[in-house]
């Protein structure tokens, strides 16, 4: 490459880099989305949040931008290192945003990007966003001509950690969206663990309502006590969970021919041929597998649903269930819990969905267990860390 090509290339990466902040700060989804080739992907770690090519870009965008009163983000040149039609580079940016429910803050971090020649000029093939400090300190000022009022009675906020909704709604920010950064765990931080002492008052609350709860420090040990729990030989459905898969309980119970794994099975059937046969193996097995949306401090579980599928098992059809559930679901009442299964569960869940199966998930059931009728059929693994979302 001579340097002529590569002060030209430059040149084209930097104004592709500006342009994408122009965009963030003038709402343009569409433009911000065609800064990305078709399979590029943006990518906050710290907010789990994941969105794959330039239909999730925009969408995500327009949900997560939704929630802003007001939102600066400067952009500040870094490296970047051109490999013939392809480069890589960092750029530094520095947030200050205010949600509409009047959480605020502000926040430093870099893009860590790579870069594709294409013809339609320079795109990203991938941003990813690495926060380096967050500051929740409510902001005291407003945008020029907006009642300061408004932002007061919104109370002090956070910037919280996000998953499948909140991943967006509690976070401060960027192009495609607000970021979750690490913040102190206040009322609507859906992501963050919940305190010792909230969670053996649950634990108390589950099992004055028939709940067999326990708490255990981490996925480790859920994933052994899981194991005493379920006799071998029985048929056990695991319901699709995160939790399940990161924790590795998923591969034990699937994997193996300790049991006889209800969902490979399932899997493998034929829905147009054998729909009453599937229906009846997710509704009634020995052992129901799962997790839930969120645990309230009153001891009720609440269960988000696209399908419907795994609901009658966890209302009663199974003999015996045995939820798993991290801290981070612990919500104080009904009202948050749902609000957690809108605001964070859902977006997270929908870029799962859209990865495994190509379409966005949604909220089409809803199941409350507020107490177990039958003492020791419901068992509510609690945990000490986040795991899942």
């Amino acid at each position: 490459m001579n340097d002529f090509q590569e002060i030209a290339d430059r040149v084209q990466i930097e104004a592709l880099r500006s342009e994408f902040t122009d965009a963030a700060m003038m709402r343009d989804r569409d433009r911000l989305a065609a800064l990305f080739t078709h399979d590029g992907a943006l990518r906050m770690p710290d907010g789990a949040i994941e969105l794959i090519g330039r239909d999730e870009i925009r969408t995500g965008g327009e949900r997560l931008q939704s929630q802003w009163d007001f939102f600066v983000q400067n952009s500040h040149p870094g490296t970047i290192r051109i490999d013939g039609d392809a480069a890589t580079g960092r750029t530094y940016m520095h947030e200050v945003a205010r949600l509409l429910d009047g959480r605020s803050g502000l926040n430093y971090a870099v893009y860590h990007d790579t870069y594709r020649r294409t013809p339609e000029g320079w795109r990203f093939t991938e941003r990813v966003y690495e926060i380096r400090y967050a500051d929740s300190t409510p902001l005291a000022g407003s945008a020029p001509g907006r009642d300061a009022r408004a932002h007061d009675a919104g109370g002090a906020g956070h910037i919280g950690r996000a998953a499948g909704a909140d991943a967006a709604d509690a976070s401060a920010t960027g192009a495609a969206g607000a970021f979750a950064a690490p913040a102190p765990a206040r009322a609507d931080d859906f992501a963050a663990p919940a305190s010792a002492e909230r969670l053996e008052r649950a634990v108390a609350a589950l099992r004055a309502n028939g709940f067999a709860a326990e708490l255990l420090d981490d996925a480790a040990a859920a994933r052994a006590r899981v194991k005493e729990l379920i006799p071998e030989g029985a048929d056990v459905f695991t319901g699709a969970s995160e939790t399940l898969r990161l924790s590795g309980i998923e591969a034990d119970i699937e994997a193996g021919d300790r049991y006889r794994a209800l969902r490979p099975r399932v899997l493998a059937m034929d829905r147009a041929t054998e729909s009453d046969r599937i229906r009846r193996l997710v509704a009634t097995p020995d052992v129901l597998l799962a997790s839930v949306a969120a645990v309230t401090e009153t001891g009720a579980l609440v269960i988000a649903s696209g399908s419907g599928s795994q609901l009658p098992a966890s209302a009663g059809g199974a003999a015996r269930a045995i939820w798993v559930v991290g801290a981070q679901k612990l919500v104080p009442d009904l009202d948050t819990a749902l609000r957690r299964v809108e605001r964070h569960a859902l977006p997270l869940e929908t870029v799962r969905a859209r990865a495994v199966y190509g379409r966005p998930s949604a909220v089409n059931r809803l199941l409350v267990l507020n107490a177990e009728p039958q003492p020791g059929r419901g068992t509510v693994l609690l945990l000490r860390e986040a795991v899942g979302f």
